[in-house]
């Protein structure tokens, strides 16, 4: 552990020599534990049945407001638990406020996470409110969501096989769009301009996976259909599928050229110097699809007005994600830090707006 601490989620090294080394308590109940490229745990419940459970921070976005923050953080966690195949049905909330957010504007945030909730069919059973010195915007606590299921339909990042093709919706750096956009909207406007401003405005609610995911494994699960999902969050779609592919211990030809970048995007990323691969993509699924069901998942997606394409195939040995390229496929590396963070933070410096 040398050098700064870095910013956003922890690495894997961190992860595998602290973390995953003590993890208390062993149980034979729980089928997948924690494991790096893993969205959700595992539990085995009684009579074919299990607990899906994943956890997130809670956002509070001043320049998104107390509304749309509440919105994003609860899609945020929809979006990693429905990679399962399975919709969400409980959450805890754990909330430390800063000692500033008002009650009138908590409560303009409690009012839109309720509605967002109730809208995903998610029942709030429990949590923690408080407000405490030394807490800062923009993460406010976390929250976890569980479902409950059949143990032979639930899907983890591990699941996906050989051979199969992979699937991204949307395309890149869509929550970075988001957040970049309505956290500076006159330098992103002057930048844009007004035709590709407005789109880019519009990306906030792009901002979730649950109708891609629950749309794409309703055609069938496992070897009916898709085999493993993954969102892409930070390090955006490189990440993604570098940890799909180290979780499912295989290995990966993409082709980046099929990666959708939109003109918005691609000017926003240009203004703050950043790559939009390997930047802040929520929003964005990584689907791994059984060949013989891949066009009849791409067409159910079209019809629910999600764009998708095929960027890749998944190969037998565990050799990495490789991009095609013209002299011949090259190795592409785990984003040691997502450019979002000093992108938002070097806007707030400048004073930008």
């Amino acid at each position: 552990m040398r050098g700064s601490p870095r910013l956003g989620k922890a690495g894997q090294d961190i992860l595998e020599s602290v973390i995953y080394r003590s993890l208390g308590a062993s149980s034979s109940r729980l089928i997948v534990g924690p494991a790096f490229g893993a969205d959700n745990s595992i539990l085995r419940l009684n009579r074919g049945r299990v607990l899906v459970a994943t956890s997130d921070p809670l956002s509070y976005i001043p320049s998104l407001g107390p509304k749309a923050s509440a919105w994003l953080s609860v899609h945020l966690l929809a979006s990693d638990l429905t990679t399962s195949g399975f919709s969400p049905e409980f959450g805890l909330f754990d909330f430390n406020l800063p000692p500033t957010l008002s009650d009138t504007n908590f409560a303009r945030y409690w009012r839109s996470f309720h509605k967002e909730c109730k809208q995903l069919g998610l029942s709030i059973i429990g949590g923690h409110t408080g407000r405490y010195p030394g807490i800062d915007y923009t993460i406010v606590g976390g929250g976890v969501v569980m479902a409950t299921g059949p143990e032979d339909r639930y899907l983890t990042s591990s699941m996906a096989r050989a051979g199969d093709d992979v699937i991204l919706t949307k395309g890149a750096a869509i929550e970075t769009t988001a957040i970049l956009t309505r956290a500076f909207p006159k330098r992103a406007r002057r930048a844009l301009g007004n035709r590709l401003f407005e789109k880019a405005w519009d990306y906030l609610y792009k901002v979730t996976a649950v109708a891609d995911a629950l749309t794409a494994s309703s055609v069938g699960v496992r070897e009916h259909g898709v085999t493993a999902m993954h969102d892409a969050t930070e390090g955006g779609v490189i990440a993604g599928l570098i940890e799909l592919t180290a979780a499912s211990k295989l290995g990966l030809t993409v082709d980046l050229e099929q990666v959708q970048i939109s003109e918005e995007t691609r000017q926003l990323c240009k203004l703050f110097r950043i790559d939009p691969l390997v930047c802040l993509s929520e929003g964005s699924l990584i689907i791994a699809s059984r060949p013989t069901k891949t066009e009849r998942i791409l067409a159910k997606l079209s019809s629910r007005g999600i764009p998708s394409s095929i960027v890749g195939s998944l190969t037998r040995k565990f050799r990495g994600c490789k991009a095609a390229a013209g002299k011949g496929p090259r190795s592409l590396s785990y984003p040691n830090v997502d450019p979002y963070w000093k992108a938002y933070s070097k806007g707030i410096e400048r004073g930008w707006s």
